[in-house]
Formats: structure tokens, sequence, C-alpha cells
């Protein structure tokens, strides 16, 4: 049955290949169930967003299972589908702040409902065939520098959130020299780790790292006293990480965020700008991810892509159904390559991967123990940055009006510590240059139309609120 359903012989694989396949396309991207429950409720970062860790780590399985197995039944392809790195951060950073300055007390609540409106938005689109159009609205040199630009933002965060870099009155920020400090020697161990382990190309090198880096920090916790140095009694590890209690539980209640979304202040023009930028980034990141999976699965027929429509919708149910159970946007992960490369060719894999998103439900201790402690996840934050980071490459840098854009976009991201912020000051200059250099054609209606729609947004609405 399930060799008729997904054309196993077709496709040239069998069932055992495309559980192995979904069992390594997991074990990449595993990460994100740490990772994603620490991001929205603010604990990476030591601030509170409101938003409760379990309920997140729910709602990021339940969701990342649901729009795999949708992707694996509908379009029948081995990609798998969770909330999206990028897409966390700009809801930590910048759709929470900017529906806290408008004055909307439950402002995590109505960046959900920007997350199910752009999600809604992106349903529409995939239906009636005009994702194409919003997808080449920006160069590709401007989206490959929101690419660098969230990837430097990212990494950043993991440095700061570490300690291996620390504020300074004199220069903003700087090194801390202290590294025999227990929080930096755990980290460099995930790094490093990661680091050797994804060199060697080791399937899983993410998630490894991170359980190295966890078995050192159990260790340092049981034998180190606060009393050895000052670093120690200072550290995170002895003032904040605890050990878990048990290993197996069942799941956290998803109460707490599950149809929490304010829709109508979702709606309000002040929120606006940030619907469309998660409907910009929804679009190119799934299409991306499509496009660059599918080349090297070799699903692509005459430069078109089969059934993309259904993989789109996956897309884009995924993001609604986890906006309403309390997780920010649900896109394709590229780690998904890594279950192409050991032979996954039909949606049987993602079907495994679902049930592995599912299982990890009733491991929730040991991912509130791990989330608990910025230094096991910043390694993850510095190597998935540096990987976006490797899009910089694809910026045309010998057209100014190109580069300049993309470079302000770049640098304004990690500098402004806002994604919103940077990524407007792309989307503003770029139909800017252009029209002044007698190029105009080559920012579309749509781009001047954005760019005109955020200068009055900052002077009517964030000039106003600070």
């Amino acid at each position: 049955m399930l060799g008729r359903f997904f054309n196993l012989a077709e496709n040239h694989t069998t069932v055992r290949t495309e559980v192995l396949a979904g069992a390594t396309t997991f074990l990449t991207m595993a990460y994100i169930i740490v990772v994603q429950p620490a991001v929205l409720s603010g604990r990476m970062f030591g601030f509170e967003t409101g938003m409760d860790f379990g309920a997140v780590t729910t709602a990021t399985c339940l969701a990342a299972a649901l729009a795999t197995a949708l992707m694996a039944l509908l379009a029948r392809y081995p990609i798998a589908q969770a909330p999206g790195m990028g897409e966390n951060f700009f809801f930590v950073f910048s759709a929470i702040p900017t529906a806290a300055a408008a004055g909307f007390s439950n402002s995590w609540q109505v960046a959900l409902g920007c997350v199910f409106f752009s999600g809604i938005l992106f349903l529409i689109l995939s239906l009636v065939g005009l994702r194409e159009m919003i997808f080449n609205t920006l160069s590709p040199s401007l989206r490959n520098g929101i690419a660098g630009g969230i990837g430097l933002f990212i990494a950043f965060i993991g440095l700061q959130n570490t300690g291996l870099i620390v504020k300074d009155p004199g220069s903003a920020v700087k090194l801390n020299p202290h590294f025999n400090s227990p929080d930096l020697i755990v980290f460099f161990t995930g790094l490093f780790a990661t680091a050797v382990l994804l060199t060697r190309k080791v399937r899983g090198a993410i998630l490894w790292g991170i359980v190295a880096a966890t078995l050192l920090a159990v260790v340092l916790k049981g034998t180190l006293s606060p009393d050895a140095s000052p670093q120690a009694a200072q550290s995170l590890l002895i003032k904040q990480f605890t050990l878990a209690h048990s290993v197996v539980s069942l799941p956290p209640s998803l109460g707490p965020t599950f149809l929490q979304m304010d829709l109508r202040h979702a709606l309000s023009l002040s929120m606006l700008p940030c619907v469309l930028v998660f409907l910009f980034m929804l679009t190119f990141d799934a299409l991306g991810t499509l496009i660059g999976v599918s080349e090297q699965a070799g699903f692509m027929r005459d430069n078109r892509l089969p059934r993309a429509r259904q993989a789109m919708v996956s897309d884009a149910v995924g993001t609604v159904a986890g906006a309403a159970l309390g997780t920010s946007t649900v896109t394709s992960f590229i780690e998904s390559t890594a279950g192409v490369e050991q032979g996954g060719r039909t949606g049987l894999a993602g079907l495994v991967v679902a049930g592995f998103f599912l299982l990890a439900l009733f491991f929730s201790p040991l991912i509130a123990m791990i989330g608990s402690y910025p230094p096991l996840t910043a390694p993850a934050l510095v190597i998935v940055g540096a990987m976006m980071l490797q899009n910089v490459a694809k910026i045309e840098w010998k057209d100014p009006s190109e580069s300049v854009p993309a470079f302000l976009t770049l640098i304004g991201i990690p500098l402004s510590y806002s994604i919103a912020d940077g990524l407007a000051l792309g989307f503003i200059s770029y139909p800017v240059i252009k029209i002044l250099s007698g190029r105009g054609r080559e920012a579309g209606w749509l781009s001047r139309g954005l760019a005109a729609l955020l200068v009055l947004y900052f002077i009517f609405v964030r000039g106003r609120v600070g």
C-alpha cells in the first residue's frame, strides 16, 4: 500500500531507505524543538515575553508534525517543516516590540495574529498562483542580503547569550576575556563539537553538539563549587541551570498559547508591516528551500517543480495552524537535504519525520532543561548564522544599485538589533537607488509601494511612539 501511494519503485527507493532518510532529516533539525521555545519564551535572552515555554514546545512539535505530514501526503516530497529560524527572531525582536510600542498590552498574542494572517495571505497566493510575484518583487541580491543579515543577527545573539560578547560603556560591546568561565567552556565545547562533526559530515551535527555541551554542563553542575572562582559564582551554570528530574513525561499543556491570537489588533495599521514581512520571509524560505531540495533530489522537470502548489499549501496551512497552536511561522527546512542525500525521494520519509516530532513531545523535561541554559543552544545559533551568511556570495557586489541596498540590510539587521528595521533599510533604499540611477523599471510597482508604505509607517507611526 505504501509502495503504491508513494510510488516507491518509480522513485527507485524502498521503505527501509525512506525510514532511514526520515530519521536522518529529523536528527539534523531536531535542535528546533529546544531552540524554538527558548526563543519565543524569551528564556534564551534573559527576559520573559509572556509565552509559556512548555506550551510553545508542544505547539512547535504539533505544528511541525502537521505541516510535514501535509507535505508528505499532498505533495509527496521528503521535505520536512517546522518553525523557521529567522522568523522566530523577527517574532520576538520586532513583532512583539512593535505591538508593545503601539500600546497593545497583549503583545505576543498580537504577534501571533500577524503570523496567522501572513499564513492566510500565503495560502491565498499559493492557491491562485501569485506567490511568484511576491518572490520576484525583491532582487536576488536583496534576498541574499536579508538571509545574511538574519544570520549575523542570530550569531550575534548566540555570542551575547553565552557571555562571550558583553556590553561595554565605551564601545557598546567587547570580548569577554574570562575564558575559564564555566559558561564559555560549555559554549566552546558545543561549538567546536558541532563544527568538527559538520566538517566530518556527521548527520545531526547540530543536535550532537547540543548533546555534548549538555553532558559537560551536567558534569560541571555536579562537581563545580560556587566558591571555586568569581567566574563560577557568577556563571549561568550555577545561577540558572537546573537538572531535569525525569527523562520522560506527558506533553506540556497547550492551553497557555492555544487560540490566543489577537486577530483584531493584528490588522491595525501599526502591525501591517509585520504581517507583510512575515509573508515575505515565508515566501522566500518556502520557495528557496523547495528549489534547493528539489534540485538536489532531481524533482525539477523543465525548470518547474511538479506539485509545487500542494507543497506551498502545506507551508501555509502549517503557519496558520502553528499560530493557532502558539508558535511562529512554519516553513520548509533546508536540512531536508540530509535526508535526500540518504536516499529519501518520497513523502514516506516526511511521515517518519512527523512521527518523530510527535514522539519528542514525551521528552519535554530534557527539552526544558536544555532550554533553561543559553550556552547549550548558543552554538546552534552561531552555526546556523554561519550557514545563512553563505548567501552573501550571491550578492551582485559590482553593481552598487544591487549591493548597497543588500549591504544596508545585511549590516542594518544586527546593528539596529531589529530584523524589521534592517529589512526596512533595504526595502526603502532599493527602489530609490534604482529610480535615481535611471533604472526604475528594475524596481517593480510592488517594491515601490512597499517602500512608500514603510516611509509613511516610520514617519507617522513609529516616529510618534518613539
